[in-house]
């Protein structure tokens, strides 16, 4: 596992974003958990083929997740990404 990524980060992402620090299904802890590890791709080696395309990924599951919580309940979508200060 990555270093920047401990369990205990990710309960602390959890309990914040999301129910409680266990809720790792509802799509604002996800969300926020892809941030977190987008905030910390993007600080690594710009010309790292592998790190691009992960980043990549991650920013379209991202998008995937936002969508469905825009679609389902769009005051949650606001507030996550209010929160995050995501775009949009």
């Amino acid at each position: 596992m990555a270093e920047y990524l401990m369990p205990e980060k990710k309960q602390e992402i959890f309990a914040k974003y999301g129910k409680s620090n266990k809720d790792t299904g509802s799509p604002e802890s996800q969300v926020a958990l892809f941030s977190y590890r987008i905030a910390h791709l993007t600080k690594k080696n710009k010309k790292d083929v592998v790190t691009r395309r992960s980043l990549l990924r991650l920013v379209g599951k991202r998008r995937q997740i936002l969508d469905y919580l825009q679609e389902v309940d769009i005051e949650r979508y606001r507030k996550i990404v209010k929160e995050l200060g995501l775009r949009r």
